[in-house]
Parts: C-alpha cells; sequence; structure tokens
C-alpha cells in the first residue's frame, strides 16, 4: 500500500467531507494499515464510511454497544441491499474519474469501503461453506429463494472484484480487501463450476428409446431386422441413481433436460461469465454433454466409436452387425441428438456462435463418414453390396438436416467429406455388379445339378437381384452419378432408353441364360436337359413376377418371350420322352391280311411296359420344385398318353387270352398309367415300389 494510504491529514481531509462526528479517521487508517501488514483478509476491513469502522473479525472492538448489537442481526439479504448502493456509487465514482481523466493525470481520488462490505463477504463465505460440506449436500438449486440469493451473491462479488480492480484508487488503497473478495470470488466459482457439471449430468430425464424411421429395414433379413430390434432394447439403469428437478406433466425431449434445469444452467453460465469465468464454464459444458452424447448413443443405439483401422480388420460378420448400427445412429444424430445439442448450448449460452455444438458434435460427425469411407475401402465382395446401399442411403437421406446445424464453414468440410464417402460407396456398388459379372461368367462347373433341379448359380443370382431391384431408385442414382461406363455402354443406354443399370440388369441376365444353355448340355439326356432348362426357365420368371421392382426393369416383352422359350422346352420334353412311347401304341405292323400278328401284338405291349416302366423308374427321381409347372407337365402327359393307352386297350386287348395272357402283357390298366404319370418329378427314388403296392390294390 502506499503512503499517502497511511497519511493521517489525507485521510482527514477526505473524512471532513463525509462527517467528522463519525470516528477518528487517522485510527482507522493505521488499523487498516496494520491488517495490511499481518496479512489477514478476514480482518481486512477499508475505511471512510460514513460510520465509525471497525475490524470485524475482533469481537473485543465495540466502541459502540447500539452499533454493534445491529450488526449481529445482519444478514446476507439486509447487507446486499446496502452493497448494491455501494456498487453503484462505485459505478458513478469510475465514470467521475473517467470523465475528468483523473486517473490519466495521476491524481489519486480516494473512495472508502465501508465495514460491512467484509462482513458481506464473510456471510457470503459461511454460506459456501455450508453448501460445501454437510453429508447429505444441500441442494440448493432446490430452493427458489435460496437460488436466486446465492446466484445474486456471486454477481454482486462479481462486480464488487470488477470495479476494484478497475478503480486506480481502490488498487492503491485496498488491496487486502480485493485480495479477500478475489479468494471467495474464486471459492464461489470453483463452486458454481461443480454444481454445474453435477446438474449438467445428473439432471437428466431419460426418454423411452424410440426406433428411427428405417423404411430400409423392410427389405433386410431376419437377423438383421433382430439386429434393428436389439438397438430397441430397454437403456439401462446405471446411471438411475440421479437428483432431477421435478418436470411434473412437462413432455421432455432429447438431450432431457427440464425447462427449470435449462434455465437455472443459463444462469450458472451467465453469473460465470460475468465473473471472469466463461471459459471455465464453456469447459465443463463441453467435457459433460460429450460424455452424456456418448453414452446416450451407446445406450440408445449401442453405438460404440470404431476407427478406420479397426473397421477394415473387421470380419464380414462383425461389420454386418455394424453398419446398422452405424445407421440408426447416424439417422438419430441427424433427426434429434445433434438438433437437441445445438437447441441446449443456443438456450444455455445465448448469442453463442455455434462454437460450443460444433466442438461437441463435429467430431463425432467426422467419425461418423469415416466410418463410411471405410467400409467402402474393405475388400469386395457380392454379399456386401446391400450394407453398402443401406449406408449409401443413409448418407443421402439423413445428411442434408444434419449439416444444416452447422455453421457454413465446417458445413462445406462435412459436404466435401460426405461427397468423398458416397462416391467410394458408389463405386464399390458397381464394381460388386460388375464382380457379380464376373462371377456367372466363370462358374463353368462340369457336375450337372441331380433330377435337373433348379441350379445354385440361378438361385443365387435371381434373388440378388430380386433384392438389388428393392434398391431400384438407389442403384439407378448410384449408376448415373458414379459409372465410369465405356462409350459404347453410354451409347447402348442412349438408345435403349433404359437406365445404366437396367442395361446392367439385363446383360446379367443374358449372361445367366448362356450360362444354363451350357450347363443344360451336360445332361446326356436330352428330356432331362429340357426338365432343367424348365425350372431354371421357371425359377427365373416366378422371380421376376413376384417383384414389381425387378418386372418394372425387365418388363412384360422379356417375360412373354421367356415363357414362350419354356413352352418350346416343354415341346421338346415332351416329344423326346412320350412321343417315342407313343409310338407302340400304333396300329402298324399288328395287322396282316386283315388279321391281328399276335407275337407282334404281345411284343409290342412287352416293349409298351418295359419303355414305360424305365420311364417311371428314372423321371420319379427327376425333379420339379415348381407345384404349377409340375402340375402342368403332369396333366400334359395323361392328356396325351391316356386316351390313346386306353383306345389302344380297346381295341387290341380282346386278342389276348383270358388269364395268364393277359396279365402277363397288359401290365397297367389306364388308371394305373395315370397314378403312375402322378408320381413322375417327385425326386423320390423309392416311388417304383410304391407304384407297385398301389397297383395292386
Amino acid at each position: 500500500m502506499e503512503k499517502n494510504d497511511k497519511d493521517p491529514d489525507h485521510h482527514h481531509d477526505h473524512d471532513k467531507s463525509k462527517g467528522e462526528e463519525k470516528g477518528d479517521v487517522v485510527s482507522d487508517a493505521h488499523r487498516e494499515d496494520e491488517a495490511h501488514q499481518n496479512g489477514s483478509s478476514k480482518e481486512n476491513v477499508d475505511v471512510g464510511n460514513a460510520e465509525t469502522d471497525h475490524d470485524p473479525g475482533d469481537n473485543n472492538v465495540d466502541s459502540q454497544g447500539e452499533e454493534t448489537q445491529a450488526e449481529v442481526h445482519q444478514t446476507l439479504e439486509s447487507l446486499s441491499e446496502e452493497l448494491d448502493q455501494l456498487l453503484t456509487s462505485l459505478s458513478l465514482h469510475k465514470e467521475d474519474q473517467q470523465d475528468n481523466n483523473t486517473e490519466e493525470k495521476g491524481e489519486d481520488d480516494y473512495f472508502q469501503i465501508p465495514q460491512f462490505v467484509g462482513k458481506f463477504l464473510d456471510l457470503f463465505e459461511d454460506k459456501l461453506s455450508k453448501y460445501d460440506s454437510g453429508e447429505p449436500k444441500t441442494i440448493w438449486y432446490q430452493d427458489p429463494e435460496e437460488t436466486s440469493s446465492l446466484l445474486e451473491a456471486v454477481d454482486r462479488v462479481s462486480k464488487l472484484m470488477g470495479l476494484l480492480l478497475n478503480t486506480k484508487s481502490c488498487l492503491d488503497h485496498h488491496e487486502p480487501l480485493i485480495n479477500h473478495a478475489g479468494s471467495i470470488q474464486q471459492r464461489a466459482m470453483a463452486f458454481l463450476e461443480d454444481e454445474f457439471r453435477i446438474i449438467l449430468e445428473e439432471s437428466v430425464v431419460k426418454e423411452p428409446v424410440v426406433a428411427s424411421d428405417d423404411s430400409s429395414s423392410q427389405r433386410k433379413s431376419t437377423a438383421d431386422q433382430q439386429d434393428h430390434l436389439q438397438n430397441d432394447a430397454v437403456v439401462s439403469q446405471d446411471h438411475d441413481q440421479m437428483i432431477v428437478p421435478e418436470c411434473g406433466d412437462q413432455e421432455i425431449e432429447y438431450p432431457g433436460y427440464p425447462e427449470e434445469v435449462v434455465v437455472l444452467l443459463r444462469k450458472i453460465a451467465e453469473k460465470m461469465k460475468g465473473g471472469g469465468y466463461g471459459w471455465e464454464c464453456r469447459e465443463v459444458y463441453l467435457v459433460g454433454r460429450r460424455n452424456i452424447l456418448m453414452r446416450t448413443l451407446k445406450h440408445d443405439c449401442e453405438f460404440e466409436k470404431v476407427s478406420i483401422d479397426e473397421v477394415q480388420k473387421m470380419s464380414w460378420d462383425t461389420l454386418e452387425r455394424e453398419i446398422p448400427i452405424w445407421n440408426k445412429t447416424f439417422k438419430d444424430c441427424s433427426s434429434r441428438f445433434f438438433p437437441g445439442e445445438l437447441k441446449l448450448a443456443e438456450k444455455i449460452f445465448p448469442g453463442d456462435d455455434g462454437s460450443l455444438f460444433c466442438i461437441v458434435t463435429h467430431g463425432l460427425a467426422i467419425q461418423f463418414l469415416g466410418f463410411a469411407e471405410a467400409v467402402a475401402m474393405t475388400k469386395r465382395s457380392t454379399e456386401k453390396l446391400f450394407k453398402i446401399l443401406d449406408i449409401y442411403e443413409t448418407l443421402r437421406d439423413s445428411f442434408p438436416p444434419m449439416e444444416e446445424l452447422f455453421p457454413e464453414e465446417l458445413r462445406s468440410e462435412l459436404r466435401n467429406e460426405v461427397t468423398s464417402a458416397r462416391s467410394r460407396l458408389g463405386e464399390t456398388a458397381i464394381h460388386i455388379f460388375s464382380d457379380l459379372e464376373n462371377s456367372i461368367k466363370s462358374d463353368s462347373s462340369k457336375t450337372p445339378v441331380p433330377g435337373g433341379a433348379v441350379h445354385p448359380l440361378t438361385r443365387y443370382t435371381m434373388n440378388y437381384l430380386k433384392y438389388s431391384c428393392e434398391y431400384k431408385d438407389t442403384l439407378e442414382q448410384v449408376f448415373k452419378s458414379h459409372s465410369k461406363m465405356e462409350r459404347e455402354d453410354q451409347e447402348e443406354s442412349a438408345e435403349s432408353g433404359n437406365s445404366a443399370f437396367a442395361n446392367q440388369l439385363m446383360r446379367i441376365m443374358e449372361l445367366l441364360d448362356v450360362n444354363l444353355e451350357a450347363k443344360s448340355k451336360q445332361y446326356k439326356d436330352i428330356p432331362l436337359s429340357c426338365i432343367f432348362m424348365m425350372n431354371n426357365g421357371r425359377y427365373i420368371v416366378q422371380k421376376i413376377k413376384g417383384s414389381a421392382e425387378i418386372h418394372e426393369v425387365m418388363g412384360d416383352t422379356w417375360c412373354r418371350r421367356r415363357s414362350s422359350e419354356l413352352r418350346n422346352y416343354h415341346k421338346n420334353y415332351q416329344r423326346e420322352t412320350w412321343g417315342k412311347l407313343l409310338g407302340f401304341l400304333g396300329h402298324e405292323g399288328l395287322m396282316h391280311n386283315g388279321k391281328i400278328v399276335k407275337p407282334n401284338l404281345k411284343e409290342r405291349f412287352k416293349s409298351f411296359n418295359a419303355t414305360f416302366d424305365e420311364i417311371h423308374k428314372t423321371q420319379t427321381t427327376w425333379v420339379v420344385n415348381d407345384e404349377q409347372l409340375q402340375s402342368e407337365l403332369r396333366v400334359s402327359i395323361t392328356a396325351v398318353m391316356i386316351p390313346a393307352y386306353r383306345a389302344f386297350m380297346a381295341r387290341f386287348g380282346q386278342y389276348l387270352d383270358p388269364g395268364r395272357q393277359t396279365e402277363k402283357y397288359i401290365k397297367y390298366q389306364p388308371e394305373d398309367i395315370e397314378d403312375l404319370i402322378d408320381q413322375l418329378f417327385d425326386g423320390n427314388t423309392s416311388s417304383s415300389s410304391t407304384a407297385t403296392a398301389r397297383r395292386r390294390t
């Protein structure tokens, strides 16, 4: 403290203007100097008040009994009014100094601080001690009056410090008081910082978990749907031990704070900022909200951060489970979590330029996009297509509303990241289709499928195309935006009027046709090769007719042409198999000079029986799984064979002697033939013995 602070004349002259009857200012100044030398912040009292000042920490000093008795009943609230008046006076004093250029001239315009300021600081410190101590901790903010009292007291201390530190005369003469007030202010700010953190982290009212509207989930496998159901699991109860202000019937949306809690957090933030601790408050907010957001994503969406390296090292089974979680999390962040974070930051820190929201969410958004790009960079395989398209659709549909939340400079960065990720995903999807073409071309298995059944390649390709066409609009966009077609392919698309994706689909179908035609030649039995082509052709047609999306791409003309080809295979089968058997039922060679040649007739019956038995034995092992095709084949065979056999029996059966001769040569009645035809194409190797049993009953 400077010399003039100890000068009795200086104090005497100044105090005369305040009133000589109020005490000996020289002794007061001496006491202030002594307190400063002792370094006692508690006993730091400034002088010059309209009343006689004394040490508030010294209970033995009681020069005026009535005033001391009044001081005993002083409270924080009663002193607050006096302090407000003092702050106003200090503020006016500061303005006068600035107007008169007192500070610039180096003049010492002394301003005395009353004794009650020290008392106010002591009472406020006692209040803080009460909140800091005791079990359980006092919940000050559950009492509106107590909340208002505490925060206003903090505000007064901050204003006092601001004026003291910015008034030269105060800096020169009241250093102990400034130190004492600064210490209490630091304690108050540390207290508010802790309370802000606790309220921020523990006052969240949990929402029921809401499944995001994922339209693509309807086209997923059962396993994928179960993945989505798992995301709706009940949130863990680990963090339920919270002190939550009553919110009545108020509907709470993410981030889940009742309105009165948001107001309280805003008030604390304002008081901390007013005291010069705004940065500390923001730092607590950032750390707290980042932790809460990540905890929410884990509970609601089962989301865990994974690095690009981790994604690329994952097995496909693991990654396949991670992708639906990523999709749900990204969509929920776009629609709920990120908008909620932006609104919360704006409410607690009005006038914030969005930086708080950006710091909380930007890193997570970048991590999301890194995951998408990492998936696109994994080793390609056909089974990855649909998950890749899911990610592509999520970015396409959910990123636009998300980017609107960010300021332009970050929005541009995120948009570039999304463009890069979508480009990689789109190119990967196109390459996967090319890989499908190559897999069809290279499928040159030499082992025929038993019984002429549908080939696994046909099943795989058609199911793949069926599911692909459920993403038809997305694939159209992918091929249009990311395809690097050769010039001839571009010309083909332009001439046909079809999209690039439709032409790609047509090429795959043509490759499959060529491959199946080659595989049909692996059967030495021509009728069986016809059954094989009918089975595969019918399967293809039914798949296309059963999917509106793929039918729209392939069109009615293609379906009619394929149906016509199936009829031709049917005719070829019937001619190759049953035409030969019908030849035994002709009349040629059975008559000579108007008489039946019995040996020829007997041989004819024997040949018919043997040939029919062989057909039955062979073709009951053949497979026609399509019930309609199976029924069509049996009906057409019956329509040809039964009338011819019945007519042959009626014409020539009478020429065989009844008894042993009839039983030997007429092995089947027309009804038996019909029953045996109904056993064909069951893929049952034991059907012949069953047919015999049926015949004999």
